[in-house]
């Protein structure tokens, strides 16, 4: 399968950039407000924000919600594609052929229950799955690099497969039982990614229809 093209032309595509907050009930506008600051920033930049239970954006198109297929032909016909860091969220750019920027929500800040979005954005981004941003400045370099090689965030789809993602994570959470993984991470950042999150993410994807046992 051939990898999803680009489209470079301004005058055929409809927005540069398209950012999905998710559909988590607790607010992310530290993002938001990034992707705002973004927009000023970068002059011209046409965004459209999919801010779920997140405050409306005022400098940039926004969309409460919108049906997943709408969405991702959206990220289709984008320059760059920025996602929370849910597995949901990640797995649902890269079906549509595209390495999102993802910036994880965090749990001291209010975004979320626990960290999870951390840990799995970071075990995406090892495995060229993604492009981790933590930071402001973080973010705005990922988004200028990918708004100005489109190409090299594109991939052939990639349909998940439940199975290969529970070895992964189990394989990530023997690592954090030893305190130490592959990657020389110092113990003290491992935190184990609880099995609810990972069939929450198996559920979804059969729901949709992707997700199929494989021998």
């Amino acid at each position: 399968m051939s990898a999803a093209e680009p489209v470079t032309d301004p005058a055929v595509r409809e927005y540069d950039l398209v950012v999905s907050l998710g559909t988590d009930h607790h607010p992310f506008d530290r993002l938001l407000d990034w992707c705002e600051d973004y927009a000023l920033a970068r002059p011209g930049t046409r965004c459209l924000i999919q801010h779920g239970f997140t405050k409306a954006p005022q400098r940039c198109t926004g969309a409460e919600r919108m049906p997943r297929e709408q969405l991702l032909e959206t990220y289709r016909g984008a320059a760059a594609v920025l996602v929370q860091g849910g597995p949901g969220s990640i797995l649902d750019a890269r079906e549509a052929g595209i390495v999102p920027v993802a910036v994880p929500r965090r749990q001291d800040l209010g975004e979320v229950v626990d960290d999870h979005q951390i840990q799995f954005t970071r075990i995406m981004a090892e495995q060229g799955e993604a492009v981790m941003a933590t930071s402001r400045e973080e973010l705005f370099d990922a988004l200028d690099r990918a708004l100005a090689q489109p190409e090299a965030f594109r991939t052939a789809p990639r349909l998940p497969h439940p199975e290969q993602a529970a070895r992964t994570v189990a394989e990530y959470n023997e690592a954090c039982a030893c305190g130490e993984d592959a990657f020389g991470r110092p113990a003290a950042s491992l935190v184990p990614i609880a099995e609810a999150h990972l069939e929450l993410a198996r559920r979804r994807l059969r729901a949709a229809g992707i997700a199929r046992p494989r021998a």
